[in-house]
């Protein structure tokens, strides 16, 4: 279990991080990882939320039934979301495109992972959340009221299941 103090992070409140979801999700990405020591996967992102729910600063992110990921967040009780600077954009573009059910994605990358909180996130991260999973459900073609994001996002039925989750800790370099 990592120190992440000695890898230069700072824990910090969830409040206080200066988060902007459309900025960090939406345009930077992010990495989704679930496992441990024993195994783990991750899988890069840009769908999600963030805000309060149940009175707590929560998050969500959506993953398809097929990701290998997803085995590790049935799993687990805790998930990371690693946020990363421009420079690892093409470490992300090869955790979005390579399946590690097929091979070692992570060789493939200047990546270096880190056990911390029961969980894993990455040495080059510059904002860690750990999420302890609080909800999951399927989305549902019947729930969409805007008929077209169903047929524009789910032609093949393959509906993600959404994790809402709290944000226990926040790390920042």
């Amino acid at each position: 279990m990592a120190d992440m103090t000695q890898l230069r992070f700072k824990q910090t409140a969830p409040d206080k991080i200066g988060f902007d979801p459309f900025v960090r999700i939406g345009a930077q990405w992010m990495l989704v990882t679930a496992g441990d020591e024993s195994g783990f996967n991750t899988m890069t992102a840009s769908w999600g939320f963030a805000g309060v729910m149940w009175g707590k600063p929560c998050v969500e992110t959506v993953i398809r039934p097929q990701r290998y990921t997803k085995e590790f967040l049935d799993k687990s009780e805790y998930f990371t979301l690693s946020f990363f600077p421009e420079t690892n954009r093409k470490d992300l573009a090869v955790c979005g495109r390579i399946s590690g059910r097929d091979e070692d994605k992570l060789a493939q990358t200047s990546l270096t992972p880190v056990f911390t909180d029961g969980t894993v996130t990455f040495e080059q991260a510059e904002l860690v959340l750990v999420c302890k999973k609080l909800y999951v459900q399927q989305l549902s073609s019947d729930c969409f009221t805007e008929r077209d994001l169903d047929g524009a996002n789910y032609a093949a039925g393959d509906y993600h299941h959404a994790y809402i989750a709290e944000i226990v800790k926040a790390y920042v370099k």
